[in-house]
């Protein structure tokens, strides 16, 4: 499956307005923008370019689609939401003028979504992202309506996943191991992180990618070390770790797969480590199970990497949430007091970051009452022995 069924969309609208009547709220305003376009995509299937976005959700009632003055036709033709307003406050950041151009304004919006009845609470669905012309005219619009973050309730709805979702995950991840086999077989000492980059991304469109699930991690020898960073053109040399996430979006979600891709003979110090992160990972996949407190989970591993040597090396805990983004809510980290429940999905994710040199495990799994399902069918410690060990 790549493509959620219309249905899906309406059902997310509906579940939201439900939370929204418990939770007393009147309404949610949903931002977005291209790199992290998961909130209003969810309800909408709408991916802004150069503009950001928005959607407006009445606690009843019909919700609107809010776009910047050059998306009217994209949204049109995109959109599960049948109304789409253009609207200043989302046009892109060099602010053109647009003059004469009929534009929709927030009085106008705000009184078409929600009629009569103005709203006392309106909920903020990324708050730290949403322009400050965006909060400022609906604030003028809405003077006397008080604004609440609303980030952990739109995060409880996308928790736990559909089996359509499910589906369209482990499709995310065929494609993204395919491209790591591509990978597999043509990295090589003397190329540069970038033209790595070009094997994975050709693997990737060729067998059913929209686009990439992050900017992909080709990073070597001391770039290796950055738990967040983009691939240059250094060249890549004999007996260096070559840290290698790939993920392909498909159907709006980002699985991606991670490990250390050892270029030639590596030293005993440093074989040693990967295979301890390695054997650091399977043990957490063996904790995960619907049920358990995520802390309780993340103290374990602590402790394990710990007693193993490597405690000073480890720079955040074992999981975070998989789904339209390839980090999301929820965290797993020591203070993580939740318990975990089947059909929640999670990218295991496991760092250490040493003095010249990092290294990440990384693959999705889902969680079930009887423990979690690797959600790729690739199995991440054979096929990498197959390329870094016994070629």
């Amino acid at each position: 499956m790549r493509v959620l069924p219309d249905l899906e969309y309406k059902e997310r609208v509906l579940r939201l307005q439900a939370m929204l009547k418990e939770e007393g709220l009147d309404g949610l305003l949903a931002h977005s923008h291209e790199a992290d376009f998961a909130n209003v995509r969810y309800f909408s299937d709408y991916w802004p370019i150069f503009e950001s976005t928005g959607v407006l959700i009445p606690a009843t009632g019909e919700p609107t689609l809010l776009i910047g003055p050059e998306s009217e036709a994209f949204a049109l033709d995109r959109s599960k939401i049948a109304r789409v307003r253009k609207m200043m406050e989302y046009r892109e950041s060099a602010e053109p003028e647009y003059p004469g151009l009929k534009v929709d304004t927030f009085p106008e919006v705000v009184a078409e979504t929600f009629g009569n009845n103005v709203p006392r609470k309106i909920g903020i669905a990324g708050y730290s992202i949403l322009p400050v012309p965006v909060f400022e005219s609906i604030k003028k619009a809405l003077p006397n309506t008080e604004f609440v973050n609303a980030n952990k309730l739109l995060a409880s709805l996308k928790m736990r996943k559909t089996e359509n979702e499910i589906a369209i995950l482990r499709e995310g991840f065929r494609v993204s191991a395919i491209a790591m086999d591509t990978v597999f077989a043509g990295i090589k000492a003397g190329m540069t992180e970038l033209e790595v980059v070009g094997l994975a991304q050709g693997a990737m469109y060729a067998n059913g990618a929209e686009y990439e699930a992050h900017p992909l991690y080709i990073l070597s020898g001391p770039n290796s070390r950055h738990a967040i960073s983009r691939p240059t053109h250094r060249v890549i040399q004999e007996g260096e770790v070559v840290q290698l996430n790939i993920g392909a979006r498909v159907g709006g979600y980002s699985p991606s797969i991670g490990l250390p891709y050892l270029v030639g003979e590596v030293s005993e110090d440093v074989k040693r480590a990967v295979l301890f992160g390695l054997d650091t990972h399977e043990k957490t996949i063996e904790l995960i199970r619907a049920g358990v407190v995520a802390s309780d989970i993340a103290k374990r591993i602590e402790e394990f990497v710990i007693a193993g040597g490597y405690g000073d090396n480890l720079l955040y805990g074992p999981c975070h949430g998989l789904g339209m983004l390839e980090v999301e809510a929820p965290w797993m980290e020591k203070d993580s007091n939740y318990r975990l429940e089947a059909g929640m999905t999670y990218q295991v994710d496991t760092f250490l970051q040493m003095e010249n040199y990092g290294f990440r495990w990384e693959q999705g799994v889902l969680v079930t009452d009887n423990g979690c399902e690797r959600l790729a069918n690739w199995d991440l410690r054979s096929n990498w022995e197959k390329a870094c060990l016994n070629r």
